[in-house]
C-alpha cells in the first residue's frame, strides 16, 4: 500500500513554523517523508536516457569553435582594413584640398596629410614611409597615402593605398 499525501488547503496562509515558499510535504528539519515532495529519481531518469547521442555536445562545440573564431577574427581584420583605407583616403583628400588652394605653397598637402594621419590614430601604419605625396600639374593635383592595416594576425600585413584627385584653383577670364 502507497502512501499519498494529505491534500493541502492553499487557500489558508501557511503557519508560522513553516515559510509560504516551502512545500507542505517537507518538515523543517531532516529529509521529507517517504512519498512527500519531488520525485528524486527523475534526474537519474533522465541522464541514463538520451541513448547514443549521449555527450555529442561537446564534441560538436569542439569542431565548430574553430570556425567560429577564425570568421570573428576574419570579421574584425576587416573592419580594421575598412576604416585604415578610410583613414587613408581622407587624409588623401585633405591634402588635395590643401594643395589646390590658389598659390598654395609647395608641400602643404603633405603637411595636411601628415597632420590628419597623426591625428587619426594607428589603423594605418607605415604610412610615414615614404610618408604621403603629392604631385602638381598644370590644372590637377594629386595626392596618394600609402601603409598597412592594423593587423590582428601578428606578422601579416594588409597594404593599403589610397590616391584622391582635385583641380587646381585659378584666375580665369570669363
Amino acid at each position: 500500500m502507497t502512501h499519498r499525501p494529505t491534500p493541502v488547503d492553499r487557500s489558508r496562509s501557511a503557519p508560522a513554523d513553516r515559510p509560504a515558499d516551502r512545500p507542505a510535504g517537507l518538515r523543517r528539519h531532516g529529509p521529507p517523508r517517504p512519498g512527500a515532495g519531488p520525485d528524486r529519481r527523475a534526474p537519474r531518469r533522465r541522464l541514463a536516457g538520451g541513448g547514443a547521442d549521449r555527450g555529442a555536445n561537446p564534441v560538436e562545440l569542439a569542431v565548430v569553435m574553430p570556425a567560429i573564431l577564425v570568421l570573428l577574427f576574419a570579421s574584425i581584420q576587416v573592419a580594421a582594413w575598412f576604416v585604415a583605407r578610410a583613414t587613408a583616403l581622407n587624409a588623401a583628400q585633405s591634402a588635395v584640398n590643401a594643395q589646390r588652394l590658389y598659390e598654395a605653397p609647395a608641400g602643404a598637402g603633405e603637411a595636411r596629410a601628415v597632420d590628419f594621419l597623426t591625428a587619426a590614430g594607428d589603423w594605418l601604419v607605415g604610412w610615414d614611409q615614404p610618408g604621403p605625396a603629392c604631385v602638381t600639374g598644370v590644372a590637377e593635383v594629386t595626392c596618394t597615402v600609402s601603409g598597412d592595416s592594423l593587423s590582428v594576425i601578428p606578422g601579416v600585413s594588409f597594404p593599403v593605398r589610397q590616391t584622391a584627385r582635385g583641380t587646381i584653383e585659378r584666375w580665369t577670364t570669363g
